[in-house]
């Protein structure tokens, strides 16, 4: 059986992964799909680094701008719709190249991970969220941890809605979620593909966060924030949540200083980093580590 041909390129926020994903896809007629869990938000574009439309112009991009930040989302429909976008640029002649940092979207693409959704209890579901409402979410990320101490230590705490999925799929099933995820770590890649990770030095990786950040409040990230507030969409939302939305909200709904706001974003955006460096270091033993120090993309691709 022949597989079909894809590039990978993973890393952490601000190493330069999309910049060099599009230098790569004028070199080899590539279209690029993003792999990034916000930036399948309309509307939300400052805070999500999206690509430019120049940059979208000259080259296709796909999984961008799908649904609204409204719209319930998981990473069984990210698959199959990243799974047709795939086909669909092979059939138009062009090279598909998978680029983001989100580690479980990935991952559930390139090893076609199983997800069911058929035996999930509502009821189950809302009394979880009820209790990171009521008892606050560490309470629930103390429950997974008694569960699941693995899960636990991968998900953060704030990021409520693969709590309340870790727990679940554990209800359900009598699994823990960790052992799951191994087991499909253990299939086959689903392409022949070749991955690679942006990678810098941790200092520049997190001067260039703290400079992104300024770059975005520059480009209006603070008033991207009060639109999409003003058409409604409220910040218990898991997409308001997101890093770079849920600070400045606790700017304009809450009375933190801006100042302090700014900082926390810079800050949660580095632990974030961190996160996702720890994510590839463990879950990825088939991708080539690529020094992104070179602002040169050329140079970097050997062109």
């Amino acid at each position: 059986m022949i597989l079909q041909p894809l590039i990978v390129i993973g890393g952490a926020t601000a190493t330069g992964k999309s910049k060099l994903a599009i230098e790569l896809a004028k070199q080899i007629n590539g279209e690029i799909i993003s792999a990034d869990s916000m930036q399948i938000y309309r509307h939300m574009n400052i805070g999500t680094a999206k690509p430019t439309d120049e940059e979208m112009s000259e080259i296709k991009h796909s999984m961008i701008n799908v649904v609204d930040p409204d719209e319930e989302f998981s990473v069984a429909i990210y698959k199959e719709m990243c799974k047709s976008c795939i086909q669909s640029a092979a059939k138009r002649g062009k090279t598909p190249i998978l680029v983001g940092g989100t580690g479980f979207y990935i991952n559930a693409v390139i090893y076609d991970n199983e997800f069911s959704e058929a035996t999930i209890d509502p009821d189950y579901r809302s009394n979880l969220y009820a209790l990171a409402e009521t008892k606050g979410k560490k309470h629930l990320h103390n429950m997974l941890t008694e569960i699941d101490p693995k899960s636990a230590a991968i998900i953060h705490e704030n990021n409520v809605k693969r709590v309340v999925r870790a727990i679940e799929f554990h209800n359900q099933t009598g699994i823990k979620m960790s052992e799951h995820n191994a087991k499909e770590q253990t299939r086959l890649p689903a392409y022949d593909m070749h991955f690679f990770i942006a990678s810098i030095e941790r200092k520049v990786l997190y001067d260039k966060i703290n400079n992104r950040v300024d770059q975005m409040m520059e480009s209006g990230l603070l008033e991207e924030v009060r639109g999409l507030l003003a058409m409604g969409y409220g910040e218990n939302l898991v997409s308001m949540k997101g890093i770079g939305y849920k600070e400045l909200i606790d700017h304009i709904n809450h009375g933190v200083p801006l100042e302090v706001a700014v900082d926390k974003l810079k800050q949660n955006t580095r632990h974030y980093a961190k996160r996702q460096l720890t994510w590839f270091r463990n879950q990825v033993d088939v991708a080539q580590w690529i020094d992104m120090s070179s602002n040169d993309y050329r140079k970097i691709l050997n062109i």
